[in-house]
Formats: structure tokens, sequence, C-alpha cells
């Protein structure tokens, strides 16, 4: 079952200790600009996957991250968001990872989802239906052999 939240609020993420994001909801719209993301379309053909998603979840991040806490500077300063951060935060392995699992793999499981074909009835002509017709006046006629 798919859970609508109609409100659409933002939801704060909790990624490691002490680390959280604020972020909107994961829609349509979000992910058709990620994808169009020039970051994206600089990758070359012979990107691997492992560039791909990392690049594709910069993108989302970029898009999705409205506020954070826990996030700071070299002297523990805590800095605001901006798309630089939210790079330099992706690229710690734990934290994409958590990224990934929490916003971003929900889209995509819904994705996948979608993309999944109902089984055919049951029975020996169930899964197949006449197309064609006979022309008006013309008789059936046997298969040749």
């Amino acid at each position: 079952m798919i859970r609508l939240n109609l409100t659409a609020t933002p939801q704060w993420l909790d990624l490691a200790p002490g680390l959280r994001l604020l972020v909107g909801p994961l829609t349509t719209a979000l992910m058709v600009s990620a994808r169009a993301d020039p970051a994206i379309e600089a990758l070359s053909e012979g990107a691997s996957q492992e560039e791909l998603a990392l690049a594709m979840a910069k993108a989302v991040a970029r898009r999705a991250v409205l506020d954070w806490e826990g996030v700071g500077d070299d002297t523990g300063n805590a800095v605001p968001v901006t798309p630089e951060g939210i790079d330099a935060l992706l690229e710690i392995w734990p934290i994409f990872e958590a990224f990934q699992t929490q916003y971003v793999a929900k889209g995509l499981i819904l994705d996948a989802e979608k993309n999944v074909s109902a089984p055919s009835p049951n029975g020996p002509s169930a899964g197949a239906s006449a197309t064609a017709r006979l022309a008006r006046g013309a008789a059936p006629t046997a298969p040749q052999d």
C-alpha cells in the first residue's frame, strides 16, 4: 500500500548522531529537476553506476535539503546550507548511505513498484484477445499448411 503524505510538509531525517537534515517532500518535480541537473548531464557516457548514484544523490539533496543541524566548519562553527556544503556532506560515505536509504530509496522503491505488470488472468485463452476481424461478407478460412 502506498501511503500518501498530503500535507507535503518538510520532515527531519536523522542521518547520524547529532546530524539531521530538514528535507522537503520527494516529489516528481524534484526528481525530474534532479535528473536534468548539469552535473548529471556532464557525466560521460561511460560513467559507472557509483558515479551516477553519487551525482544523483547530490542533485536530489541540493533541491531537497532546506536546513540542517550538526554541520560545522573546521573550527566547529555551524554553517548554513549551501550547494557546496551539501556536496561535501554527501562525500562522507556513511552520510551518503543514510541519505540514500532514508530519502532517495523511498522514491526509487515507489518508481520500481509502478513498473511491475499485473499478472495475466488464468486459462488457455485468458491472456490474449482477438485483434483481427473478418471483413463483411468474407468467409473464414482454415489455416494453410
